[in-house]
């Protein structure tokens, strides 16, 4: 369940065929923080790690003009076809991260990066895992966001950026100061553990990610915005 430009909730599904992250309660959270905020028709909107390109498309529902980038060829094609049957425009682009953008800016960009920790030797994800498994302290992606999006917006420009409370929110929220945003916790929504969390509970837990008493997970949306 999503948002449509009026704010009002309304049943959308986009296809996610095998090896796409498929919109859950954090895309449902963070398409709230999108429409909140009060992006102007026309505004140049970059939806990085775009899965589905749910979030692509609600933007672009709103006038917005939106670019889509996922490293995952299967991501890629599942957000054009599923702007089409929206009818909405997109351009959709494959890559790493910020890589098929760079010498862009936007007013706004959408991050719902992999944030779960992950057990394992540091080496990077692969397959369908790449859409949540993010190194031992869930920070893979997070960090490279907090360093390179800010280059990315215009004075004025917003990030709004969804992850669990697994991998240190105040983190986040300092590194995107100290890159000279102006940024905050906006959203907070507690949710059932999904199957990847149940997996690694135990691992969680003696981590000490997982307090022994925990039994949902956190999901925050951080605001960030460049000054003018």
């Amino acid at each position: 369940m999503l948002l449509d430009g009026g704010g009002t909730r309304r049943s959308v599904s986009p296809l996610a065929p095998p090896g796409v992250y498929a919109p859950q309660e954090d895309t449902e959270l963070l398409a709230g923080a999108l429409y909140d905020e009060p992006v102007p028709p026309g505004a140049d909107v970059l939806d990085v790690g775009t899965g589905s390109g749910a979030l692509a498309v609600a933007a672009a529902r709103r006038g917005c003009r939106v670019t889509a980038v996922d490293v995952s060829r299967r991501a890629v094609c599942a957000a054009r076809l599923n702007a089409l049957r929206a009818g909405v425009p997109v351009r959709v682009r494959r890559g790493n991260l910020f890589e098929p953008v760079r010498g862009e800016s936007f007013d706004l960009i959408l991050a719902n990066p992999p944030y779960v920790p992950a057990p394992g030797d540091g080496s990077p994800p692969r397959g369908a895992a790449r859409a949540w498994d993010a190194g031992g302290d869930g920070r893979l992606v997070l960090d490279r966001i907090c360093g390179e999006a800010p280059v990315l917006l215009r004075p004025g420009g917003v990030l709004l950026l969804v992850q669990s409370a697994l991998s240190d929110p105040g983190l986040t929220v300092g590194r995107l100061r100290a890159a000279g945003t102006k940024a905050a916790v906006i959203r907070r929504r507690r949710i059932a553990f999904g199957p990847v969390v149940r997996g690694r509970e135990r691992w969680l837990r003696e981590r000490g990610l997982l307090s022994g008493t925990e039994d949902r997970e956190e999901l925050v949306v951080i605001r960030a915005e460049l000054p003018v």
